[in-house]
């Protein structure tokens, strides 16, 4: 498995990325993850920028559960306070 995967393999094994602004308090990312967690979510990826103007961007690779969809999981990250905005990339 230690190889480079061509992007139409990866999309056959529900890989998505989701982009999130949050607000820069503490435990935002940590609800995040945990819905991920709570979907059966495998989080392949996480990269969170420098907050400005009290949001901070971050960025979430996932392979999806077998009876998740992303929709599914953008519904639930927008219940969370303090996700300001969250799609699919």
């Amino acid at each position: 498995r230690d190889s480079v995967q061509p992007f139409n393999d990866m999309k056959s094994e529900h890989i998505i990325t989701f982009y999130a602004m949050l607000k820069d308090t503490a435990g935002v990312l940590s609800r995040v993850l945990s819905v991920f967690a709570t979907s059966g979510a495998n989080i392949l990826t996480i990269n969170q920028n420098l907050p400005a103007d009290g949001v901070a961007p971050v960025t979430i690779a996932l392979k999806l559960g077998e009876q998740t969809t992303a929709a599914q999981l953008q519904i639930s990250l927008l219940g969370i306070p303090g996700v300001v905005r969250v799609r699919e990339i």
